[in-house]
């Protein structure tokens, strides 16, 4: 356990979620982008606020614990080892224990890469490590969760499970949650970031809610597809597996050039890839660094002809999640 009042380091990765056909179950974590944050454990007056949240950066996020993302996560920690551990709680940790965050943002909000699960998960990993590791992984996710319902409307786990125990995640079920560790591939990846916002509320608002059957059966064969290319390393299969007939369809109209991107990046020699999370960022998988490279000037060409501002990546699967860095 740190002492009170000693600052920590905490490095949150960015996440791909969905890949492609695995929609609010599977996701991976990135080594770039990451967030930065700082936290401290503290003792609060009773009628104090048990979180105060400063911003770094530039974005102008809600400083109000219940309106910041990672507010919400860590009430829902605190309220929980109060329950859990009122009558065993160690030495140095205090009665009404609080947290300070700051919180320095260099995953752009909207940007489709799990921003806000890297400050929800950030955030209980960092208090979970201040207090002694008193919670569990899947715990760590269940508090993160109440983030992302903050942002998006809607508890999901894609991008929490992965930016918590890094690599690749399966989420098999979130009442009960049920995280399931992948082994992840080692593939480079190439994202785009069309410098447009497309907030997952919104994203979320044009799906259907119904799909033919036929659909659903091509989707479960793409993820049961893909789970296996992941466990036997068979990269082909893995590349035929990424195709969604049902979420990316509606969604790739928000998203401007998409459809000739995956065609250009494809030709380029990407395994395949598709929105990451609700967009507008576009990953795409490569199985080597040069094939990667040229896959990222075929999104800068295309890009930059439709006079559209980006950013891109190239970067691997990070498998470490969220790490306290001192």
């Amino acid at each position: 356990m740190v002492p009170m009042n000693q600052w920590i380091k905490i490095k949150a990765p960015a996440t791909v979620a969905n890949m492609v056909c695995g929609f609010d179950i599977l996701g991976f974590a990135v080594n770039n982008p990451y967030d930065e944050m700082e936290m401290q454990m503290v003792e609060r007056l009773p009628n104090e606020a048990s979180v105060k949240i400063i911003n770094i950066d530039h974005y102008n996020l809600p400083t109000d614990p219940e309106k910041n993302v990672a507010g919400a996560a860590l009430i829902a920690l605190i309220e929980e080892y109060a329950e859990r551990f009122a009558s065993t709680r160690p030495a140095g940790v205090p009665n009404n224990v609080g947290f300070d965050v700051k919180i320095n943002k260099l995953i752009k909000p909207g940007s489709g890469v799990g921003s806000s699960a890297a400050s929800s998960a950030g955030a209980v990993v960092g208090a979970n490590h201040l207090l002694g590791k008193p919670f569990s992984n899947d715990d760590l996710v269940r508090f993160a969760m109440n983030g992302e319902k903050l942002a998006s409307g809607v508890k999901h786990a894609d991008n929490i499970a992965p930016c918590i125990f890094g690599g690749v995640t399966l989420v098999r079920s979130i009442f009960p949650l049920e995280i399931i560790a992948l082994p992840s591939p080692e593939l480079h990846v190439t994202i785009v970031h069309p410098q447009i916002e497309v907030k997952t509320s919104d994203a979320r608002s044009i799906l259907k809610h119904q799909v033919l059957l036929k659909d659903a059966i091509k989707q479960w064969g793409n993820i049961a597809g893909l789970v296996a290319g992941l466990m036997k390393k068979d990269y082909d299969l893995i590349g035929r597996s990424l195709e969604d007939v049902i979420i990316e369809p509606v969604r790739s109209i928000l998203i401007p050039g998409f459809d000739a991107l995956k065609i250009a990046c494809k030709k380029a020699g990407a395994l395949g890839g598709g929105i990451s999370g609700s967009g507008p960022s576009i990953f795409m998988l490569s199985k080597g660094k040069e094939t990667a490279l040229a896959v990222e000037a075929e999104m800068i060409k295309l890009y930059t002809g439709l006079g559209l501002a980006h950013h891109t990546y190239v970067t691997t699967i990070n498998e470490k999640g969220v790490e306290v860095i001192n």
